[in-house]
């Protein structure tokens, strides 16, 4: 309750400055008079979302943690690590609540989004609880506040309901602020500064070194830069996002954080959703890059240990890393669709990174969906993925998923 309570007052706050201006309107006017609504047609709040519950199989395991998500990262690759073979779940973590508002200033609307699933993640890993899915403001052509990457193509996930999607696509949202230069029908190009935060892997350090090992951790001294452009037309669309940043690793409790030091990491991520016929969609993107795991959607590491044979010196080193992913998509009519796939993470390990250190991981699926009206949606879906450690051992899954969602939405205050 308290944690619904909490989560219900930082909503409140993000949209009270939306309601400012009817309220400022209402003190001003009213005087002695009958006071007038606080609500105007100026002011828009929205109220949108799902519920949804997903049946889940594992014909092997996944990581208990995150049987909610199909991540290949987290298959094992030790037999028996998370017990034998054959898992079912049950899993509401999809359900996603939001509210929205829009305000006119100066002729433009301000747009204020607040956003949550109930995906626990990071401390909160394989719980149902509240879960940031965005805290945003907008502005013209300023963005501001916690929402997608400009790195990624917000439109290339595919239509599934798997709800972590395909591995080796750039997906992350982060804290940041963005300013488009163009931003038409046809055009966009956009420069943004994000925090991501940092994966740092000591791999063998752990061994060479134990206390060393233990302490060593990322640290962001500087945010990231990306830019980002897209063109648009009847056909679909292309688009190109680019990262620079600074991967930084410190030694904490030792003075002066030493050893410490940073290199740069870089990436650059080429998307395109294609429409082929009325009927038909196709979604494409491949990243390559240094230092930039932190931004794809699962696997890798951004920064990690690397043994000079020669010098016989140890030096930090931005692990190598790319993704591919397609999609094609196929609506049959106008309540049924499907979509079939595949994605891939590769990262190139260096040569002090443990045995099991992540390697690669594939991902693949295929759906049949049922749509009877824009609200309810019902399927089923066939997931396969498999991980690879830097040591060569794999592990694989195979899962089935059934889904029904129910959407909503409705405007509480202003324009209808």
């Amino acid at each position: 309750m308290a944690s619904m309570l909490k989560t219900a007052a930082i909503a409140l706050g993000l949209l009270a400055p939306l309601a400012a201006p009817c309220i400022a309107q209402a003190q001003t006017e009213a005087g002695g008079k009958e006071r007038p609504p606080l609500v105007t047609d100026n002011v828009t709040v929205e109220l949108y979302g799902s519920v949804q519950l997903d049946a889940i199989y594992d014909f092997n395991r996944m990581d208990p943690n995150w049987v909610g998500a199909f991540r290949p990262s987290k298959i094992p690759t030790t037999p028996d690590l998370f017990g034998e073979d054959g898992q079912a779940n049950f899993s509401a973590r999809q359900t996603l609540f939001g509210i929205s508002g829009a305000a006119p200033v100066n002729g433009q609307d301000v747009k204020v989004s607040f956003e949550f699933d109930l995906f626990g993640s990071g401390s909160n890993e394989g719980e149902t609880t509240f879960h940031l899915q965005r805290a945003s403001v907008e502005w013209g052509r300023v963005l501001a506040g916690y929402d997608k990457s400009l790195l990624m193509d917000p439109d290339l996930f595919p239509n599934i309901i798997d709800f972590w999607g395909p591995a080796g696509m750039i997906y992350v949202k982060n804290a940041g602020i963005r300013y488009a230069f163009v931003k038409s029908d046809n055009a966009y190009f956009a420069a943004s500064l994000e925090l991501p935060g940092n994966d740092v892997d000591p791999g063998l350090i752990r061994i060479l070194d134990p206390a060393l090992g233990a302490n060593l951790t990322s640290t962001q001294k500087y945010p990231d830069l990306l830019m980002a452009g897209r063109f648009s037309g009847d056909w679909g669309h292309v688009r190109l996002g680019g990262v620079v940043r600074r991967v930084g690793y410190e030694t904490a409790g030792s003075p002066g954080g030493e050893p410490n030091g940073g290199e740069m990491g870089w990436g650059l991520n080429l998307t395109g959703v294609f429409n082929l016929g009325e009927n038909s969609v196709f979604r494409a993107g491949g990243v390559y890059g240094e230092g930039i795991a932190s931004y794809f959607n699962d696997g890798g590491t951004d920064l990690a240990p690397e043994l000079d044979t020669v010098a016989l010196t140890v030096e930090a080193q931005p692990a190598e890393i790319y993704g591919v992913m397609a999609y094609f998509e196929q609506a049959w009519n106008e309540q049924w669709s499907s979509a079939i796939g595949f994605s891939r993470t590769h990262l190139n390990n260096t040569n002090l990174q443990a045995g099991d250190a992540f390697h690669n991981g594939d991902y693949a699926s295929v759906n049949l969906l049922y749509k009877p009206n824009d609200a309810l949606l019902v399927g089923g879906e066939l997931l396969y993925g498999t991980r690879e450690d830097h040591n060569g051992d794999e592990g694989e899954d195979v899962r089935v998923q059934f889904s029904l969602r129910y959407s909503y939405g409705v405007t509480v205050m202003g324009r209808q």
